[in-house]
């Protein structure tokens, strides 16, 4: 379907920037990007308290979302921004939060990663995902959360994170949460090539939100600090053997380079056994999530990552 018109009115509000990586580490361009994901909405009320993981760079800050009335259900959140950008205020992170608890009746607890920003690179980011998702773990009555009813997730890098996390405690601990929650995310070092009809949907964007040929992989390359050959499959999962991972569910945006990343990490789950969905959001962009839930694409997709953290049971009990 085309592009949704309430999103595509909003890309004149980007106007003058020539590369969204670029425009999140500067003063300037990070203003410009707010005002186009402001839409005038707010996210439902939710408790809200700080709290940190002890992880090996250490305290990783997490933020603590309680419904009024939880079910017991719990998501471990990571947002996205490239691993250069993000916090715990974007809207990614805490709107996604608040909508999520609200919607499931879960306790979010948002994680603070540290940024490849300054020298940090990978494995910070990864092992403070691994931290937090543990810590999680290991206190979850305490945070009101069944311990066999613990999802985790991400979008865009923060789907990565969770990945590579799930990965890692399946491996160290034996231990995989109920589900995966993965929203548009950076599963491959190098993006596979999108398939023709990605490709026509990708020349329809402006300019600023289309793959640059020739322009290399500069995000990958400053999350792994050196060239692409240093990725492992905690790094980015594809590049994982993936077999006995928990059931996944896999959200991609329909105008989205990284789209052909999660596609092509959908078909590699199914193959390696794993129960595994995949849904494609039509009519938006990467990043969406930053969009409101009145923005009828984005409010489908919250209630579907709010059934999946709601109804999601790990397969055999989790010792306390």
């Amino acid at each position: 379907m085309p592009i949704h018109p309430d999103v595509a009115a909003r890309f004149g509000l980007l106007d003058g920037l020539t590369s969204l990586r670029e425009a999140y580490t500067t003063p300037d361009g990070l203003a410009q990007i707010q005002r186009y994901e402001t839409w005038g909405s707010q996210p439902p009320e939710v408790p809200t308290r700080d709290d940190a993981a002890a992880g090996p760079h250490g305290p990783v800050p997490v933020r603590i979302y309680t419904p009024e009335r939880p079910t017991g259900a719990g998501l471990v959140w990571a947002h996205g921004g490239g691993f250069l950008g993000g916090d715990l205020d974007m809207r990614e992170a805490d709107w996604t939060a608040r909508e999520i608890a609200a919607r499931a009746g879960a306790v979010v607890v948002s994680v603070d990663y540290r940024l490849a920003v300054g020298g940090v690179c990978y494995p910070v980011p990864h092992d403070d995902t691994v931290a937090a998702v543990a810590w999680t773990r290991d206190d979850a009555p305490a945070l009101g959360i069944d311990p066999a009813r613990i999802s985790i997730g991400g979008a865009s890098a923060g789907g990565n994170l969770t990945a590579g996390a799930a990965l890692k405690l399946r491996d160290r601990d034996g231990w995989v949460p109920a589900s995966l929650l993965l929203a548009y995310p950076a599963l491959h070092a190098a993006v596979p090539a999108p398939s023709s009809e990605l490709a026509a949907k990708l020349a329809e964007l402006p300019p600023l939100f289309r793959p640059q040929a020739g322009g290399g992989h500069p995000l990958s390359e400053n999350y792994l600090g050196g060239p692409l050959s240093k990725a492992d499959g905690y790094a980015f999962p594809a590049h994982a053997v993936l077999d006995g991972l928990c059931p996944t569910v896999l959200v991609n945006a329909e105008y989205d380079d990284l789209r052909a990343s999660g596609e092509a990490f959908t078909a590699a789950l199914a193959v390696a056994g794993v129960d595994v969905r995949q849904v494609t959001v039509r009519g938006v962009l990467h990043g969406f999530l930053n969009q409101p839930a009145e923005l009828e694409p984005v409010g489908r997709c919250l209630d579907l990552m709010a059934e999946v953290v709601a109804t999601a049971r790990a397969a055999d009990p989790i010792p306390v």
